[in-house]
């Protein structure tokens, strides 16, 4: 009964909002405003780029900021904050940016030295920030572990509009790798002044993207991006408002689009066969993976046997073809299909790494029973944590179903909350397994594995591995100029952790959705943020 009322309160709270933004009720009105109306699955978390863990909040903060580099049409990488191409140094270690004249939405100058402060907080210990995407920067690692103080960090400010970076290794990936959310500047003298309220509400950030943001004070279900006339590029940004709705049911978003309430949203299962033949229906093929993670801190999911046996015990196509139906694939291994290619072979990673974690009744079942001899019980009991959107709960009671038949003396429960209270339960290490997704920031297969070394600052499974941490590290540092051998480490590395099973495979995601036609430009992005709204318009 609470998980109806909960459902139907959140339908109606975003019928409330919709209604209140009577604007969008006349297409007339709307197209000549540019204004778009769209729905995005999850509550806002957090507007600190150094702190999030969740698609929604990425998604408007890459709305909002701008790094050096930023996603143009069809998902290239161009120049963003910065003015030019950087000067690289012969052994290409050393990158120097010139800034544009830009401005933070309270008048402000967006300076080389936010840069440095924004870098210097991802790997900050005592910030609690430690993003392992920022190892590119020269000392990061160390500083990370505490071996040596942030100033160290290979990020220098020369002068206010000249960004000197120093990396530890060559990265030509560094160009996609700074499009990512994590990467987006903060205004040092707003986030040092604000310290943990910085990014909490819409008062407590300046921006320096195409939109700003408003009407979130920290829980609301519903907001608007409006376009920033102090963003350098604003004279062909076409939108000057975007209301965004929290839609957490599936059913509710497509009435909206129905009703020409919204003119985006996301859809799946039996909605993808009922609108396909649609023109306004789209699908994009996703570098995005559905997951299971296992807590290696609780007795139970600490067991390898264990985590093996209900990593096999499901039948991911039935999940795909009958649950989600909405063009994802089943997935056995750590990275998506079509993402990455072997330079010298022309073969995808997927095919040469092959199938680690597949459907497999009966090799689950001798698992488990390996699993129950070791921990020295005949039946467990484990809670799935879940967000409380649809999407993720029937996938969630597809896997109880699955799992309760096919390992016997397995209780499997639900856990469905609001997404910014998983993401509490996760960074706290308050859950047995959770159902998650991840959607890469640039395109290598190292977005994903260094998500699981030893202290990782996402790696709620809190696994460690001294022979995965040195596979991920070699990928990064001793073989980072040698294409064939870093290659063959990232499939040594994938092998090692689904070897180990701390991550249980589901699908790859693809991406259904609604469009109204009279909206251009408007894309979904294949990996990283979901949409880029820069480019779009209503006409």
């Amino acid at each position: 009964m609470k998980k109806t009322t909960k459902m139907l309160m959140s339908s109606l709270l975003v019928a409330v909002g919709l209604a209140a933004c009577g604007s969008n009720s006349s297409s007339s009105s709307t197209n000549a405003a540019n204004r778009l109306t769209m729905t995005t699955f999850g509550e806002l978390t957090t507007l600190d780029s150094a702190d999030y863990d969740d698609v929604p909040s990425s998604d408007m903060m890459g709305q909002i900021f701008e790094g050096l580099y930023r996603v143009a049409a069809n998902n290239k990488v161009e120049l963003g904050m910065a003015a030019q191409e950087p000067k690289v140094s012969e052994d290409g270690l050393v990158y120097t940016f010139t800034l544009r004249d830009a401005k933070w939405s309270d008048g402000s100058a967006v300076k080389a030295q936010d840069f440095v402060f924004t870098y210097r907080k991802l790997v900050n210990p005592q910030e609690g920030h430690v993003a392992q995407s920022a190892d590119v920067f020269k000392n990061a690692k160390k500083i990370r572990s505490g071996e040596l103080p942030v100033e160290e960090l290979g990020v220098k400010a020369l002068d206010d509009k000249t960004l000197e970076i120093t990396l530890e290794n060559p990265a030509p990936y560094l160009p996609k790798l700074l499009t990512g959310s994590r990467f987006l500047p903060q205004s040092e003298a707003v986030a040092q002044k604000l310290g943990d309220q910085y990014g909490s509400n819409v008062s407590n950030v300046v921006v320096n993207g195409p939109f700003k943001l408003e009407g979130w004070t920290g829980s609301e279900l519903t907001w608007k991006l409006v376009k920033n006339a102090d963003y350098w590029d604003a004279s062909n940004v076409a939108l000057n408002e975007v209301t965004v709705n929290v839609s957490k049911e599936v059913a509710t978003s497509v009435q909206l689009f129905d009703s020409k309430q919204v003119q985006y949203t996301t859809i799946s299962d039996q909605f993808v066969d009922q609108y396909k033949s649609q023109p306004t229906f789209h699908a994009q093929p996703k570098a995005t993976m559905g997951y299971m993670s296992f807590n290696t801190l609780k007795p139970t999911t600490a067991n390898q046997h264990f985590r093996r046996a209900i990593a096999m015990a499901y039948d991911k196509q039935a999940l795909t073809n009958n649950v989600l139906k909405d063009g994802s694939i089943p997935s056995t291994g750590l990275i998506p299909k079509s993402f990455a290619t072997n330079e010298a072979t022309g073969k995808d990673f997927v095919d040469e790494s092959g199938d680690f974690l597949k459907f497999d009744v009966q090799e689950a079942q001798k698992e488990w029973e390996l699993a129950k001899k070791e921990l020295g019980v005949s039946e467990a009991t484990v809670t799935l944590l879940t967000s409380d959107t649809g999407t993720s709960k029937l996938v969630g009671e597809y896997l109880q179903a699955q799992i309760q038949k096919n390992l016997p003396g397995v209780t499997f429960k639900l856990q469905p909350v609001p997404l910014k209270n998983r993401l509490e339960l996760q960074r706290a290490s308050d859950f047995d397994i959770f159902y998650g997704t991840w959607a890469p920031d640039y395109q290598d297969p190292l977005n994903f594995l260094e998500q699981y070394i030893t202290g990782g600052g996402i790696n709620f499974a809190k696994y460690s591995n001294p022979e995965y941490d040195k596979a991920v590290d070699a990928v990064k540092s001793t073989y980072a100029t040698q294409p064939e051998n870093r290659w063959n480490q990232m499939l040594a590395a994938e092998k090692i952790i689904m070897n180990d099973a701390v991550v249980a495979p589901i699908y790859q995601a693809s991406q259904s959705y609604l469009l109204a036609e009279n909206v251009k430009g408007f894309e979904v992005l294949p990996f990283g943020r979901t949409v880029n709204l820069r480019q779009a318009s209503v006409q």
